[in-house]
């Protein structure tokens, strides 16, 4: 029983104080004065491409795509 005692002090007390804490930290991290933009732009982020498609990527352009074709049918 004196496991379990000590396990509850240190939980209604120091556990307390550091979730307390982080949750501080996390508000002030929220609310810093730089953090405006950054936030913003998260936030407008799913509206980037509304008009029109987003580019394709170097990586995924359509001129890659028959070499990609062929190279399955030699693995095949």
């Amino acid at each position: 029983m004196e496991t379990y005692s000590f396990l509850r002090t240190l939980a209604d007390s120091w556990a307390l104080l550091a979730l307390t804490l982080v949750f501080v930290g996390m508000v002030v991290f929220v609310f810093r004065p730089g953090g405006r933009r950054i936030h913003r732009d998260a936030a407008e982020s799913i509206f980037r491409h509304e008009t029109r498609p987003a580019d394709p990527e170097p990586d995924h352009a359509p001129d890659n795509a028959p070499d990609q074709a062929a190279h399955d049918k030699e693995t095949r």
